[in-house]
């Protein structure tokens, strides 16, 4: 039975998480503040770590400082858990080591897929040392993370309006873009002039992936749907990145695999979809994208919303009518607010 370690100081929060970690077949050892936590990793050396950042004393960031500075700590899984999502936030954890971050609230099922991945690639990590290490590269990529610090620290930082457009449709794809700050849209005309919306894109993510062959143009426009801040790295010098780290490019293909499942996803909620649905969904949908919470609402175009849902706009807008009158929502001008989001949750 494996053990994992859960450091929370909300005493609610550690008892049920701890109860769901333990139905699923785990050993789990408590603690409620981060001094606790580094006593308890260094004298039970615990298979992975659950470590929540916000903490008085002594915080996550301090946790994972100390247990990857001590020999028999240094090598165990560290997945941050918190409330907090900015972008600086998450690439400040990374940056100190950590393998994973979850946000509150979390769903069971996410977070269990977090720790069974994690292990299992410490696992994989542990037997591949039999081979002799040749030199190493100090500046080599060893990992997503340190890939989005390359844009981040090589790449040409990028600032567009709203409506901006970043590149267009038949547009040579020269460079690849991490989003730093804002949201973007890709989009595609159809025969009949009709914008589609193929992808939404948010801080953190890759934007512009087509091919590494030079003659390989745009497959589709972006545009920018909130002021957004990108950093922008040519496609050769990405790929002499990756030829040189077989982890990073795997880890990249699992990032862009999952994006097409999601893609997919919302291709197929578009094709057999009832109409009420598909908008209920993406008003959802955006409120995720936008990381904002039902009740701050969102601004968003009702084009855009019609495109992402695959509807004409004006079903759109008495689909929303509908939604209004029955509770689920508030419309203030172009601000749609959720009123009952399990309402809007289990619209058929």
């Amino acid at each position: 039975m494996k053990t994992i370690l859960l450091i929370e100081d909300d005493t609610a929060l550690r008892e049920n998480t701890a109860e769901l970690l333990e139905l699923a077949d785990y050993h789990v050892i408590t603690a409620a503040n981060g001094t606790l936590g580094i006593t308890a990793a260094k004298e039970n050396l615990p298979d992975i770590i659950v470590c929540d950042i916000m903490m008085p004393e002594t915080d996550g960031y301090e946790v994972l400082e100390v247990v990857s500075e001590y020999p028999d700590t240094s090598h165990i899984p560290f997945i941050f858990l918190s409330a907090k999502t900015e972008h600086k936030e998450i690439r400040k954890g990374m940056n100190l080591g950590a393998d994973d971050y979850l946000t509150k609230p979390f769903e069971e099922e996410d977070l269990i897929s977090a720790i069974e991945s994690r292990m299992a690639k410490a696992t994989i990590l542990s037997n591949i040392v039999r081979e002799p290490i040749k030199e190493v590269d100090e500046h080599q990529i060893r990992s997503l993370h340190e890939l989005k610090n390359f844009f981040d620290d090589t790449g040409e930082i990028v600032t567009c309006k709203k409506g901006e457009v970043i590149f267009e449709e038949g547009d040579n794809s020269n460079h690849i873009y991490l989003i730093l700050k804002g949201i973007v849209k890709t989009h595609k005309m159809d025969e009949n002039g009709k914008e589609l919306i193929t992808a939404l894109f948010k801080p953190d993510d890759f934007l512009g992936f087509t091919s590494f062959i030079d003659n390989v143009s745009y497959q589709e426009s972006a545009t920018v749907i909130e002021d957004a801040t990108l950093a922008s790295v040519v496609k050769h010098d990405l790929k002499d990145v990756l030829v040189k780290s077989q982890k990073v490019s795997l880890e990249l293909m699992e990032l862009l695999t999952d994006n097409l499942s999601e893609i997919k996803s919302q291709l197929l909620q578009m094709a057999y979809s009832s109409v009420r649905k598909k908008t209920a969904q993406t008003i959802l949908q955006f409120v995720d994208i936008l990381n904002k919470t039902p009740e701050e609402g969102i601004r968003i175009s009702r084009s855009d919303l019609a495109s992402v849902a695959g509807i004409a706009t004006e079903s759109l807008i008495r689909t929303l009518s509908g939604f209004k009158k029955r509770g689920f929502i508030e419309i203030e001008g172009r601000n749609i607010r959720i009123l009952d989001i399990e309402g809007l949750k289990g619209v058929e």
